[in-house]
């Protein structure tokens, strides 16, 4: 990969790693480890990636919005290859304090995605990445397939029931584009994606 122009696309949040270093004390290396850009500059730097290199904070939606804009980046030809993914470590208390606090956290400790019981969410912590790349590439390099996508797309739900809350009409606006503009029949969906936080 060194010296191809492969992107790097991550989702993440700013976390609370930082938060636990500064209070340590303060250094050079607090001021680029703690600092979200970096997360995606630190792999194109060690790998010698040449694509684009974005560090993506959407909040729960952040792993998939890193890889639509990977996807984009394919289609536009910015990149020829992408690693795309999420990143999510909680080193401390302050995220479930803050979500608590918020009314956000499930009380019953899981998420009714879709299901009238729905109450909140239930963090969790973890690293996913995959390497994407053209279809008729990866065919004409005979590279092991382990899915395609098809189509994707993003959106906000603007104004709706809460900033923190899905909104269903605009979510199944967003769906219905996704179909016409990548000429999909739903019939022939074998998987779906989605962020279902049960908020």
């Amino acid at each position: 990969l060194s010296g191809r122009k492969c992107g790097v696309f991550v989702g993440c949040a700013s976390g609370d790693y930082h938060r636990l270093s500064w209070e340590k004390q303060l250094s050079a290396q607090d001021f680029t480890g703690g600092a979200t850009s970096i997360l995606a500059a630190r792999i194109s730097y060690l790998l010698n990636l040449q694509g684009p290199c974005l560090s993506i904070d959407t909040a729960c939606s952040s792993s998939l919005v890193a890889i639509a804009n990977a996807c984009d980046s394919l289609s536009s030809g910015s990149s020829d290859l992408a690693l795309a993914g999420g990143a999510c470590v909680m080193a401390g208390p302050a995220l479930h304090i803050m979500t608590s606090q918020a009314g956000m956290l499930s009380p019953d400790g899981r998420c009714f995605t879709f299901d009238q019981r729905a109450n909140g969410f239930v963090p969790g912590e973890g690293v996913g990445v995959v390497m994407l790349k053209r279809l008729d590439e990866a065919v004409k390099d005979q590279d092991m397939i382990l899915g395609v996508i098809e189509g994707w797309g993003v959106n906000q739900d603007g104004k709706t029931n809460g900033i923190t809350a899905p909104n269903a009409e605009s979510q199944t606006r967003l769906q219905q584009e996704v179909y016409d503009r990548y000429r999909i029949d739903p019939a022939n969906i074998q998987l779906v994606e989605v962020h279902g936080t049960g908020t």
